[in-house]
């Protein structure tokens, strides 16, 4: 793969703003979550609602953002003049490492027995939560290497401990399972995936185009109910219905930075929103509108609402050159999987010991909703703290 000589090389804000935002929506909706009495419109649909809600919404920001993100960590990878085996090492460790995190937050809310756990399920969670701080930081170059082998290895020993203290409900076994992989791992997966075909088609993006109709080909297979497929090849295709919608954000960078676009309406990128919300609606009569089933409806009104979303950003920021009030939101672009995982720990530590720090006043309603909002603006300046003293995760 060539190195490009575009926009790649250069720091896009409004990647960095929308991801910011995504994650400040993803915190607050994860709070509310917990909420009683909410509306309908600030949850998650149900599975057979054939409907989506904001909320519904935050993931496939998040995967499409992975997405666009894809062509400028491979050039800024090209451009430092990383051989094919070191880009390919990074990749595997980064998807890998997702797929773990995400598999140990899942066992730590369900699956466990906790009559036969030596240690208490809520104990269990804090350190399966804890774990990838020190594990995956991004230490200072004038860190202390021994304290930081410590730190890294010590956390690996504590990860493979909780392996088999961890005993299975029902079964008795021991050891965590992949339940389902978590949202974390579901990315981890469909980065892997859209970034193996990245690298095998250079980039291109009509190979991109084509790979984005296969996936939602297969992700309409896979929800018909008269095609069964082999167990391999499922999994295989279930897992293209959320890089479908990694492999849209690939393509909407292309479409973007690939080359300078002089015209003031950037017309292909025009052009996709309309697919992607034609295709979308077209499968809805079969499929539905489901983030809990997955529906290719789902993913396809998705993108074109992320690419409408970043459409406004890219020409508030980038060419109306107002970005100062993005910065309210940076904190959490620079540290997306801290953020993710801190407000796990904190919860895991008052469960241990067995802490009520907010009243149950303000766990219903709209004291409730304003209590989440509140929340989220605290982990943003929390992540403020962190990346002042160096603590970022980094895969």
């Amino acid at each position: 793969m060539k190195i490009k000589e575009n926009l790649y090389n250069q720091r896009i804000i409004s990647i960095d703003a929308l991801r910011g935002i995504t994650i400040f929506v993803m915190i607050f909706v994860n709070e509310l979550a917990s909420i009683q009495d909410v509306p309908q419109w600030m949850r998650h649909m149900p599975a057979d609602a054939d409907a989506m809600t904001f909320v519904d919404l935050v993931f496939p920001a998040f995967l499409f953002i992975v997405g666009m993100s894809i062509p400028f960590a491979f050039n800024a990878r090209l451009i430092k003049g990383d051989p094919p085996k070191t880009i390919w090492t990074h990749t595997l460790k980064r998807a890998l490492a997702l797929i773990i995190i995400g598999v140990y937050m899942v066992n730590s809310s369900e699956g466990f027995d906790a009559s036969k756990m030596i240690i208490s399920p809520a104990v269990w969670g804090l350190l399966a939560y804890a774990m990838p701080i020190p594990i995956w930081n991004k230490y200072p170059k004038d860190f202390s290497a021994g304290l930081k082998f410590v730190l890294q290895y010590g956390g690996m020993l504590v990860l493979i401990a909780l392996y088999f203290l961890y005993v299975q409900e029902g079964t008795g076994k021991v050891g965590i399972t992949p339940q389902w992989w978590g949202i974390l791992g579901l990315i981890g997966w469909a980065y892997l995936i859209s970034v193996i075909y990245y690298w095998l088609v250079s980039g291109r993006l009509w190979a991109m185009i084509a790979f984005l109709v296969v996936c939602v080909a297969a992700n309409s297979i896979h929800l018909t109910k008269d095609i069964h497929l082999p167990e391999w090849l499922g999994f295989i295709v279930g897992h293209l219905t959320h890089t479908s919608l990694v492999t849209a954000g690939v393509v909407i960078s292309l479409l973007f930075f690939d080359r300078k676009v002089e015209a003031k309406i950037n017309w292909p990128v025009i052009l996709f929103i309309v697919l992607f919300f034609v295709v979308g609606f077209s499968l809805r009569p079969y499929y539905g509108i489901s983030k809990i089933h997955g529906t290719p409806s789902w993913t396809m009104i998705s993108a074109g609402i992320c690419t409408i979303l970043f459409y406004f950003l890219f020409w508030l920021m980038e060419i109306k050159k107002k970005t100062k009030w993005s910065e309210f939101f940076m904190p959490a672009a620079a540290n997306p999987l801290l953020i993710y995982i801190l407000p796990g720990v904190i919860y895991y530590f008052c469960k241990a010991l067995n802490l009520h720090i907010i009243p149950g006043y303000f766990r219903v309603g709209i004291p409730g909703i304003i209590w989440s909002l509140l929340f989220s603006i605290i982990m943003l300046y929390v992540m403020r703290i962190f990346n002042r003293f160096k603590i970022q995760l980094h895969l």
